[in-house]
């Protein structure tokens, strides 16, 4: 085992991709960047983090800051429900640790939104703890390795698959490398599809005899699919924005109405979108229309743009009003 740690730490000091969050080991910068690259890739999650970070360079900054900019600054990233548990995390860490992370898995594990994989990134990154952070690409490195052919989305799978990264650990002194060398290795060599087994540095370690065949993973159900038909309300050079139920697909965020207007002086259909969340699938169709009066939910384009969190799911039709808008 001390051989496949040394060709593997050795491997990723010189091909790791120089990630200033990872290299600084700022615990803060950890926990961030980690809850931005969920089912984002890192390349793409980068402006969005130094964003961030610029705007809110610390844990008593997130604590503070009004939801409205902290949606805004999330904007892209889907998954809102994370930037909400990460406001949460930030005012329980000043509440109980001074505006400060707590070091070990352990604490880490009882804050909101911060999770097994998450809670042992920073725990072992920044604070040198001798712990494991088993996400989907330590999860793909460890089944080739082990050529395991069992459903890799059941628990106990999963839980063997952990046990196996947990007796892999190195030295408290080289887990810091060892862990983000394993994600490394899953991003760049072990990648899903056509893995680079040539270039791998721990291929003679490997049992997969068929690499790109795993992790198995059975058939996800069939999403449900739900129609919805918008009102987009537009008067003179505004638009009428809603803010959605605290609950649900997209709580707290803004959209368009969903009942038809009175007044409405001219129609427009609009193109029609398809949104794909994990689960469900919004098939909606939209009628822009021209009214007569505004209130004070009407807001102007650059006013939509700099302070609203819009959802991807509508920026197709917001994209189609900017562009009627224009034309006017």
């Amino acid at each position: 085992m001390k051989e496949f740690q040394k060709d593997l730490i050795d491997w990723y000091i010189k091909n790791h991709r120089p990630l200033e969050f990872r290299l600084k080991k700022d615990p803060y910068e950890i926990w961030i960047s980690e809850i931005m690259a969920q089912q984002t890739r890192i390349e793409a999650m980068l402006p969005y983090f130094k964003r961030w970070i610029q705007q809110l360079p610390d844990i008593e900054s997130v604590a503070k800051c009004d939801d409205e900019k902290l949606n805004k600054l999330w904007q892209g990233l889907g998954y809102y429900s994370r930037c909400k548990n990460i406001k949460k995390c930030a005012i329980e860490c000043v509440e109980k640790y001074s505006g400060k992370l707590p070091c070990t898995k352990e604490e880490l594990l009882k804050l909101p939104g911060i999770g097994p994989y998450t809670a042992g990134a920073i725990a072992s990154i920044a604070n040198g703890q001798r712990v494991s952070a088993v996400d989907g690409n330590v999860i793909r490195v460890f089944s080739r390795l082990y050529n395991i052919f069992e459903d890799v989305t059941k628990t106990s799978v999963k839980k063997q698959i952990e046990e196996l990264v947990d007796e892999s650990l190195p030295s408290k002194e080289e887990i810091s490398y060892y862990n983000q060398a394993i994600m490394e290795l899953g991003a760049l060599i072990c990648i899903p599809k056509n893995p680079r087994c040539e270039l791998c540095p721990v291929k003679k370690y490997c049992d997969a005899k068929d690499p790109g065949s795993l992790p198995y993973k059975a058939k996800k159900k069939m999403r449900k699919i739900e129609y919805k038909h918008l009102y987009i309300l537009v008067h003179k050079d505004k638009v009428h924005v809603v803010k959605r139920a605290d609950t649900g697909l997209l709580a707290g965020l803004y959209g368009f109405d969903e009942t038809k207007p009175e007044h409405i002086i001219e129609s427009i259909e609009l193109e029609p979108y398809i949104h794909i969340f994990s689960h469900v699938e919004w098939h909606m169709d939209a009628t822009l229309c021209i009214v007569d009066r505004e209130d004070s939910n009407y807001k102007t384009v650059e006013e939509i743009e700099e302070h609203i969190a819009m959802p991807s799911a509508f920026m197709p039709f917001m994209k189609q009003v900017k562009e009627y808008l224009w034309k006017k």
